[in-house]
């Protein structure tokens, strides 16, 4: 049915829900499995000429995210749901990340949890809300609360 599927992860216990379901998906239908890590950098403070410069133009990944730590994490479930993945880390925001791998990936679907998708946050925005305004393909929202 579908050939190439992208979900997204944080790691948190709601994006390990919609891991597992993409991962269970691929696997039955032997899609191709994208896990996408999107990490929002810092600014790096940097010497210029002996001098330091705050919020400097040069980035660095937030140290307190590991996203190879999760992307690995979240290939281990999916190998063991019987799918192999292909790593995503982009920087930037997580919806763009997603919408991004989507495209170049050539994917027809993407998987999201419906975190965010109620009260406040669905009125500030989301991922699963932008995701769902914006794909080019189909999106499946996963009930993960």
């Amino acid at each position: 049915m579908f050939k190439s599927i992208v979900v997204g992860t944080d790691g948190s216990p709601t994006a390990t829900e919609a891991v597992k379901r993409a991962a269970g998906l691929a696997a039955g239908w032997g899609a191709e499995l994208h896990l996408v890590s999107a990490h929002t950098p810092a600014r790096a403070k940097v010497a210029v000429r002996g001098a330091q410069v705050p919020e400097a133009a040069d980035w660095a990944p937030s140290p307190d995210f590991k996203v190879d730590a999760v992307l690995d994490e979240a290939a281990s479930i999916a190998r063991a749901d019987g799918a192999e993945a292909k790593l995503h880390a982009p920087k930037g925001d997580a919806a763009d990340a997603l919408l991004q791998v989507a495209q170049r990936e050539g994917a027809d679907l993407i998987v999201v949890g419906n975190r965010g998708m109620t009260g406040a946050r669905r009125l500030l925005g989301s991922v699963p809300n932008a995701v769902t305004h914006n794909a080019g393909c189909s999106v499946l929202v996963i009930h993960t609360q």
